[in-house]
């Protein structure tokens, strides 16, 4: 047995294992980082850092505090909050409580919040503040299993006369009754955690779907103790790391980022403030970050856009330093898989030091200046995008998995990595392609199946263990494996044609420095079509320098000079296209899709069917007098 089987194969059968472990081996490392608001108008956010055994004492204190609500083991606790520290410390003790954990994004409305407090039989919900608890409490009717609320930031979360004696409580309460619980049963929490089993429910998570309502996935301890040590085996993460996490934590992806930390003792600054992150950055300088491909195609419009404003010449420079990138990464690659090294020719190496010093230094020091690698998930990533930033020394290890399959089962190694595929499979993960192309995958972070649904998980999980995913691809003769879309979002034009839609819409991002979101159309027609959304600072700053200065982005985006602009850019997309594929018309959208209307998760994939209803008119009118065959 080699060592990284033994590794996998010796794991212990929960993450609460993992955690006591960590615990014990480095008490006094630094486990996280967390920001410290200052009073407004005073000045930048300071940082304060926790031990393993700092962390340690709350996970235990809340473990404690649930069991002396009567929490039971496997019985759910939820938790609706954006990242931040307390959302893992409560996570862990959840776990540690023995009970299991059901994520809320904080997003999420009122009803479908109450559907999956409901569906899941929550007996406790941690909320993050008032708005929060304000969904439940008026759905509390609906509601009966559900017996406290339990409020992180509870100044605003004060009880009102009709809520029932102790049924909202502060998280400090919580942790109160724990550490007094604690005192007369010292070995409480550990004893919970002994009794975990690797076949016990960890995680109800809710996927978010892209169509009705979502589906509770239920995962097994072993799911994420499996992420765990199979992150550690592939070795591209060292206890000297500095993680910078944002990620919603309610999503697979940012959740099993945490199995990672734990396993691995790096260092993990938390801070879910989107906005706060081109700030934060600097402060924290990462050396490792994990992202979904929007967050880097706004970095990549956004430089885009300021070397545009900076005028003619600059803005050359930065074409001509993109597309260096872009040709340096692609050698870089094809050579390391020929030969083994990443030698380049010597004048596009020169041409490179050059782009560097004027480009690419500053784009890694927004970053931090120390980041070895990004991780990029959820969605796929316009492989331009991908060769830019790795040709400006920001590499993106691009990986896969679904919430059925707890995320981590696909990452491309580190040196070995190539732009456009998903990587290899973690140790102790099998693949194969259907005929049809579809992925299937078996391992053991695969889902026990569809909370209260049996139909619907025999529909995607066979008796052997092998899982659907419902996406197509391909896998090369050594085992990169890279996905060409989603089998359902698969077009077939009337012509009998197959397009796939993603393929096509990544092409464009990395052609066109406006977009930000591109929904491709033409099942059953005789073309493809496509509405496309600008990224409204990049069009903005472009309008202001082409007679459009002040206009807001709806009179912007339907100037005919935008439609001229983004025309050039669609007929470039045509070029390297198969005639089928090509997009005959498009229509500019009043404005970008979002998730508050619906039309992206909060994954930010997003909803083709919503969209397509949404905009059913302007599909319909770039059809219009066509002749379909």
């Amino acid at each position: 047995m080699t060592e990284t089987q033994a590794l996998i194969e010796n794991r212990p059968p929960s993450v609460a294992h993992l955690f006591l472990d960590r615990v014990a081996a480095t008490p006094d490392r630094e486990a996280y980082r967390h920001p410290v608001p200052a009073p407004s108008g005073q000045g930048p956010d300071t940082w304060a850092s926790l031990t393993w055994q700092q962390a340690a004492d709350r996970v235990f204190a809340i473990a404690a505090g649930l069991v002396d609500l009567g929490i039971r083991p496997e019985e759910r606790v939820a938790l609706a909050s954006a990242t931040r520290l307390e959302w893992i410390l409560a996570d862990l003790g959840i776990m540690c409580s023995g009970a299991a954990v059901t994520p809320v994004y904080p997003s999420t409305n009122a009803d479908e919040t109450a559907y999956m407090l409901g569906d899941s039989e929550s007996r406790v919900l941690i909320a993050e503040n008032a708005a929060q608890l304000d969904k439940v409490r008026l759905r509390r009717a609906d509601l009966p299993r559900l017996c406290h609320v339990v409020v992180i930031d509870a100044d605003d979360a004060v009880p009102h006369e009709d809520d029932p004696e102790g049924w909202v409580l502060s998280l400090a309460e919580l942790e109160r009754r724990g550490a007094k619980l604690l005192k007369d049963r010292p070995g409480l929490v550990r004893e919970r955690v002994d009794a975990l089993s690797a076949e016990q429910l960890a995680t109800l998570i809710y996927t978010s779907g892209t169509t009705g309502r979502p589906k509770g996935v239920r995962l097994r301890h072993d799911a994420w103790s499996y992420m765990g040590r199979g992150i550690q085996a592939t070795g591209l993460l060292t206890p000297e790391d500095v993680q910078y996490l944002w990620l919603p934590l309610a999503h697979v992806f940012g959740k099993v980022l945490t199995a990672g930390h734990i396993t691995v003792g790096h260092i993990t600054a938390v801070d879910g403030r989107v906005d706060k992150i081109i700030e934060n950055l600097p402060v924290v300088r990462p050396t490792y970050m994990a992202a979904v491909p929007r967050i880097f195609e706004k970095v990549y419009n956004g430089v885009a856009a300021k070397a545009r404003e900076g005028g003619g010449a600059k803005y050359k420079i930065f074409q001509w330093a993109a597309a260096t990138a872009r040709e340096y990464a692609r050698v870089q690659q094809d050579n390391f898989r020929r030969t083994g090294s990443r030698t380049v020719p010597f004048g596009l190496a020169a041409r490179h030091r050059v782009a560097d010093a004027l480009v690419y230094a500053k784009i890694r020091h927004a970053f931090g200046g120390r980041l070895r690698a990004c991780l990029s998930g959820a969605s796929a990533l316009a492989p331009e995008i991908g060769y830019f930033f790795a040709g400006a020394g920001v590499v993106i290890l691009e990986g896969y998995g679904l919430t059925e399959t707890s995320a981590g089962n696909f990452v491309n190694p580190g040196d070995a990595f190539r732009t456009g595929t998903v990587g290899k499979p973690l140790p102790g993960t099998e693949v194969r392609i259907a005929d049809d192309g579809e992925i299937l995958i078996r391992c053991p972070g695969v889902m026990e199946g569809y909370h209260g649904q049996p139909e619907r998980t025999a529909e995607v999980l066979e008796p052997d263990g092998w899982f659907h995913t419902g996406d197509i691809g391909e896998l090369s003769p050594d085992g990169y494996l890279r996905i060409t879309d989603r089998k359902k979002d698969l077009i077939k034009t009337s012509g009998g044609k197959y397009v796939a839609p993603a393929e096509v819409e990544g092409a464009f991002k990395g052609v066109c420095p406006f977009v930000s979101n591109i929904l491709v159309h033409g099942a059953d027609r005789n073309y493809c079509t496509a509405l496309i959304a600008l990224d409204e600072p990049a069009i903005l700053a472009w309008a202001a320098e082409h007679g459009l200065a002040g206009k807001p982005y709806a009179e912007v985006v339907a100037a005919k000079e935008t439609e001229e602009l983004i025309d050039g850019y669609v007929r470039e997309l045509n070029q390297g296209l198969q005639r089928w594929q090509t997009i005959k018309k498009f229509r500019l959208l009043p404005r970008d899709l979002d998730v508050e209307h619906g039309e992206h998760t909060p994954s930010l994939k997003l909803k083709r069917p919503v969209v397509e209803r949404q905009y059913k008119e302007l599909i319909e009118e770039m059809y219009a007098g066509a002749r379909e065959s």
